[in-house]
């Protein structure tokens, strides 16, 4: 018979309870085996990211309780980073199109704006977390918002409130 939801329902692995109960296998993990470690936890946090899936709180909290708070930072900022850029290349080639076919007009006025200014309303988006960041990340793709503008905007937006969330992890 067919797999169930139930069977592919991973978010009861990225629970709060379940890192705690899990934190010194993580470690030891780590500890034995310090690039696998953290290759494997990059790989989950981008893919979670590129995906727009949830966790990504759990997975900042894990970054502090694994790898403290100045590494676990950099591991979770990078991988978060690589995942929203693979989010909005995704968007940005995939959708783009059929957006543009039906609202581009509406949106060449935003478009002009974000080639001038698309950093400092990339970071103030980034450091004000008004909307979700899956949702600044396909938003973004469908702009004509630079890659480089986005990829380095995302990553200087990010590192505050990643730091709160791993540092808490720690």
């Amino acid at each position: 018979s067919f797999p169930t939801r139930r069977s592919f329902d991973l978010g009861r692995f990225l629970t709060l309870a379940s890192l705690k109960a899990n934190r010194q296998a993580l470690l030891d993990l780590y500890s034995a085996h310090q690039l696998l470690a953290v290759a494997g936890f990059m790989t989950i946090y981008i893919v979670q990211t590129a995906l727009s899936l949830p966790g990504a709180a759990i997975l900042s909290l894990a970054a502090g309780a694994i790898f403290g708070s100045i590494m676990g930072t950099v591991y979770a900022n990078i991988a978060a980073t690589i995942g929203a850029t693979l989010a909005f290349l995704v968007t940005r080639y995939l959708l783009r199109d059929v957006v543009l076919s039906r609202f581009g007009a509406k949106l060449e006025g935003i478009n002009r704006e974000l080639e001038s200014r698309g950093f400092n309303y990339l970071l103030f988006l980034r450091l004000v977390p008004v909307f979700p960041f899956f949702l600044i990340n396909l938003a973004a793709g469908l702009t004509r918002l630079p890659l480089r503008t986005f990829f380095f905007g995302t990553m200087l937006g990010i590192i505050p409130g990643g730091f709160v969330y791993v540092n808490a992890g720690a």
